[in-house]
């Protein structure tokens, strides 16, 4: 009998693999491995020497660290059709919320990933239990009406850990506007982020709040 050479052995058995994950749905718990490339809005992790594509928020792509890192990833696979997408996540409380989003009609991976994007989970969580819809309404593709939908929808149902004050709910909300704002500066999504995480959390006011991002991101507004 002919031996498969390691190559098409690897082939055969991730051919075996993907159609047992069409055929039994999300069966991917999680993957260990290092990043071995970051873009806009997916990493590719190293396992095996096998590179896995997965799509994740900003927040987490922050979060889970540069390229070369081993990490674990929590994951969701997606499949519709001829479509087999995997979603990573940096904890399982990140996970919860995305398929809780994505259980809301007319909301779907990317929509959730999206709004993962606006802010950390525990405040979506706290935005989406006290009705605030504006907090998820800033996220890329999704109006109004879905914001309110998923407000409705998931208010109180959602057992995630999210205690958060009303004065640090409108401040996450203000840091949304202040991230938008240094985007339309020059900076990139995930540096705004960055700049926005280290100002000083005794400042409130949005004015002082931009000053101090734009001293930690060394940048300076035109005109000054």
């Amino acid at each position: 009998m002919q031996k498969m050479c390691p190559h098409a052995e690897l082939a055969c058995g991730l051919s075996i693999f993907l159609k047992l994950c069409y055929n039994k749905g999300n069966m991917i718990s999680f993957l260990k491995g290092k990043i071995s490339q970051k873009d806009g809005n997916f990493l590719v992790l190293d396992v095996g020497r096998v590179g896995f594509k997965l799509y994740c928020s900003q927040n987490t792509l922050q979060e889970l660290g540069p390229e070369g890192k081993t990490i674990t990833v929590f994951t969701y696979l997606h499949v519709r059709d001829d479509i087999l997408d995997l979603y990573g996540f940096a904890n399982l409380e990140e996970k919860a919320l995305f398929e809780a989003l994505i259980s809301v009609s007319s909301v779907g991976p990317r929509s959730a990933i999206n709004i993962m994007g606006v802010a950390q989970t525990n405040a979506l969580v706290a935005a989406i239990n006290t009705g605030n819809s504006d907090l998820i309404s800033k996220a890329s593709g999704v109006g109004c009406k879905t914001a309110q939908r998923i407000s409705l929808e998931l208010k109180g149902k959602l057992n995630i850990s999210a205690k958060q004050s009303s004065k640090t709910l409108n401040l996450l909300e203000q840091d949304v506007d202040l991230e938008e704002t240094l985007v339309s500066l020059g900076y990139a999504k995930s540096d705004a982020k960055k700049a926005i995480s280290k100002i000083d959390p005794k400042i409130t006011n949005f004015n002082a709040r931009l000053k101090d991002a734009l001293k930690g991101g060394n940048k300076k507004v035109l005109g000054e």
